[in-house]
This record gives structure tokens, C-alpha cells and sequence, in this order.
């Protein structure tokens, strides 16, 4: 019998062009991490010059957010009908248009605007990766290019934290976002010639030439070609999120969607916050900045990790240690001594494990729906996930009003993770793809 395209990519090698689109994704991934963590680098800067309240100053830091819920949940379906390929471009345009407006801004209001639309763009690009990764990657080693993918947020805001310290020493705030534009930007051609549409999407959707297409990737990624297209199901499935909020793939839906949820409520703040609070112990804007960045090369390592250990013990086990991490540690944060150098440590430990958390729910989404909903079941659980890290901004800088210090905050918000841990552990999977004794080529 002939393989199908999907057996022909589970069973082969990786070759040097799919090693090329996953490492496009992993850059996207980064443009991601800086558009994202771009606000916290500039909200110093803004504060001051617009002299904005600790109780605003939240909700300007969620705006992003809560566009990266609505774009994951609207436009992660769109990649599902229209293409993984088409809907990448399509919002890497969105996040370049939202980076540029936002130095135009002249008050709160109209930078919330742009941020809001930035963050449309990221949600419903991070829906179409999180496919296009799974989809492209080969049965071995997809729990583990699926954490480096993610991996590339947490590296993004690190470099971009670089980048933008230099920038912030140079010029005001504005020139941060003037960097990321720019950056964007150049992403598009990159994309446009690396990443092709995906063979799953091609068998599901069936355009037309949709052999032909799917057997140019295949030549491309050096593998066999098909021979013909798995025989169409008897009852076409569209995608759509009644879909997956039905049996059998409501359960792992809904828990997969809480546990990530009250994961990043807790993530957001803790990375939204870094540098206004390091401001407000009495050190300048750049250590801020500093701080953050070393979060966010902690976060890129525990990210990375994640990804080996998932391959030895199955990425539901490594997303639950790193849960289990990340709680003790954003209370740890919470009491941390006004000092520069410890600061920084604690905040890359903080970050190792709440990075590599969230690495996990990527892999978990991706890996628990089929191929017509995939892109869908990611945004969905990424939206409303979103949509609940908005909250943690907010409700910290509420809190933060109310005259609640540092620890008490953290510790409020540090729930967030012991509750994922209790969701994730009655979510189902499939069986997970472990390390062999196998030792042929990648």
C-alpha cells in the first residue's frame, strides 16, 4: 500500500530545508518574544513621560495580550482553511503595521490601540506555527523541535533586550518599537521563501494541484514522493471550534485550555513587571532591562531543556516538574533582597521553569488534536490562555495600587501555576514518541 504524505514525512529523516522552515519558525518565534516583551522595555520610559499610574500602566501592559486572545482565537482558524503559509504572511504584515503605528502615539489610548493590534497579529501567527511545526517536523524528534520552536520567545526577548538597551540609551522609548518594525519586517521575504504550505494541510484541504504541491515539499525535504492522495473522508471535515468543543476532544480542550491559562496569568506578570519594579527599588530603567534580559536567557535555556527531557520522559511529565518549579520560584521572586546581582538570578531561575512550562503547552496543544483542527485547537487554547495572561498585568498593578508589596502579589498570583498542575494531570493524550536506541540521522 502506498505511504500516505504524513507517513512519509513521520518516517523520514529531517533533511537541511525542513531543518531551514523549522528554524524560520523558531525566528518568528523570537520577532514574537521582542514585539511582546517590546512594552516592558519602553514602559519606564512611558510612565514617566506621561506620568502614568502603577493601576493603567497594567492594563497598557495587557493590551498586546488580550489582541494576541482575540487574533489566536479568529485568525488561528483562518490558517486552518486558508493555509499555514498564507496566514503566517498575513500577520507577520499585521505585527510590522501595529510595531510602526505605535511611536505615532500621543497618549495612552492611541498606543493601547496599537498594541492591541500588534498583539492580533502575533495570536493568530502563533496558531499557524504551532501547526506548521508539528506538521513538518518527522515522528522522532517532533517533542522536540516543538519546545526549540517556542524556545525562540523567550531567545527573541533576550537578544531584543540587548538590542534594546543600546537603542534606549541612544533615543526615548519610541525607537524600541522603530527596532521591532524593522525587524518584522525583514522576517516576510524570509518567510515567504523558506516556509511552503504544509502536506497535511494540502490532504485535508485538497486545492488545486494538491498533489503536485505536496510533492514539490516533499522533493524539496529530499523525500519520497506519494504516489496519490489518501482517499478523501466520507463526511469532508471544515474546521471549526464547535469541533473541539464537542466529544471526543472536549475534555483535553477545556483543560488543556485552563491549565494554560492560569500557567501564563502567572508568567505575564512576573516577565510584564520586571523592570518597573526593578525601577521602583531605586536602580535606573537600563538594569531594569538587564533583569528582564536575564529572565528571558533563563527562560530560553529552561525552554530548550524542556525539549530533551520530553524526548527521555514524555512532554506531559517535563511540563508538570516545570510547573512545579515555576511556583516556588515566583514566590522565591517575590521575596528577593533589593540587590542587582541576585535579582538577576532569580529572575533567570523564576523564568527557566515558567518558560519551560509554557514550552510544554505548546507541544501538549499541537500534539492533542488531529490535522483539520489543529490550528484551531492551538488558537483556541492560546486565546482564551491569552486572554487570562492579560489578567496578570492588571490585576498586579490592582493590586500594586491597593499598597499589596512584592511578595504578597506573587504569592496571590503563584496560584495560578498549582492550579495547571492539577488541570494538565487529567488531561489524555496519545502515546508520545520517546528516544530509541535507534541512533540514524535527524
Amino acid at each position: 500500500m502506498a505511504k500516505t504524505p504524513r507517513e512519509i514525512v513521520d518516517e523520514g529523516r529531517l533533511s537541511g530545508w525542513q531543518i531551514a522552515a523549522l528554524g524560520m519558525t523558531i525566528l518568528l518565534n523570537a520577532l514574537d518574544g521582542f514585539d511582546v516583551m517590546s512594552i516592558s522595555f519602553a514602559a519606564p520610559g512611558i510612565a514617566e513621560e506621561w506620568q502614568v499610574p502603577q493601576d493603567v500602566l497594567g492594563w497598557v501592559l495587557s493590551m498586546e495580550l488580550i489582541g494576541m486572545a482575540v487574533g489566536s482565537i479568529l485568525l488561528g482558524g483562518m490558517a486552518d482553511r486558508f493555509g499555514r503559509r498564507p496566514t503566517i504572511l498575513g500577520c507577520l504584515t499585521v505585527m510590522g503595521a501595529g510595531m510602526l503605528l505605535v511611536p505615532t502615539a500621543t497618549g495612552v489610548a492611541r498606543l493601547s490601540l496599537w498594541r492591541l493590534l500588534t498583539g492580533l497579529g502575533i495570536g493568530g501567527m502563533l496558531a499557524a506555527l504551532n501547526a506548521t511545526v508539528a506538521e513538518f517536523s518527522n515522528a522522532r524528534y517532533r517533542s522536540l523541535v516543538l519546545p526549540l520552536m517556542v524556545t525562540g520567545y523567550p531567545l527573541g526577548a533576550f537578544l531584543g533586550g540587548m538590542m534594546a538597551a543600546n537603542v534606549l540609551d541612544a533615543s526615548d522609548w519610541r525607537g524600541v518599537f522603530y527596532l521591532g518594525a524593522g525587524l518584522t519586517i525583514a522576517a516576510i521575504p524570509l518567510t515567504f521563501f523558506l516556509i511552503p504550505e504544509t502536506p497535511d494541510w494540502l490532504v485535508d484541504c485538497r486545492p488545486v494541484n494538491a498533489l503536485q504541491r505536496i510533492n514539490a515539499t516533499l522533493r524539496r525535504f529530499r523525500l519520497p514522493e506519494a504516489i496519490e492522495l489518501p482517499e478523501p473522508s466520507a463526511d469532508p471535515r471544515r474546521s471549526s471550534i464547535a469541533d473541539i468543543l464537542r466529544p471526543p476532544l472536549l475534555s483535553r480542550t477545556l483543560l488543556l485550555t485552563l491549565a494554560y491559562l492560569t500557567h501564563v496569568t502567572a508568567y505575564y506578570y512576573f516577565v510584564k513587571w520586571i523592570p518597573k519594579l526593578v525601577v521602583d527599588m531605586g536602580f535606573d530603567a537600563s538594569a531594569g532591562g538587564g533583569v528582564l534580559t536575564k529572565a528571558m536567557l533563563g527562560g530560553a535555556i529552561g525552554g530548550g531543556l524542556l525539549g530533551l527531557v520530553a524526548l527521555r520522559i514524555g512532554i506531559k511529565k517535563a511540563t508538570v516538574i516545570a510547573l512545579t518549579g515555576a511556583f516556588v520560584m515566583l514566590n522565591i521572586f517575590g521575596q528577593a533582597p533589593e540587590d542587582i546581582a541576585m535579582l538577576g538570578w532569580i529572575a533567570g531561575v523564576t523564568a527557566f521553569f515558567s518558560n519551560a512550562a509554557a514550552v510544554g503547552f505548546y507541544a501538549l496543544l499541537a500534539m492533542a488534536f488531529p490535522p483539520h483542527v489543529r490550528a484551531t485547537g492551538t488558537g483556541f487554547g492560546i486565546g482564551f490562555g491569552r486572554a487570562g495572561a492579560a489578567m496578570g498585568p492588571a490585576l498586579a498593578g490592582i493590586l500594586f495600587a491597593r499598597g499589596l508589596d512584592v511578595g504578597a502579589v506573587s504569592l496571590i498570583i503563584s496560584i495560578g501555576s498549582a492550579v495547571s498542575i492539577g488541570a494538565i494531570l487529567l488531561v489524555r493524550l496519545t502515546a508520545e514518541p520517546r528516544v530509541t536506541t535507534d541512533r540514524h540521522g535527524a
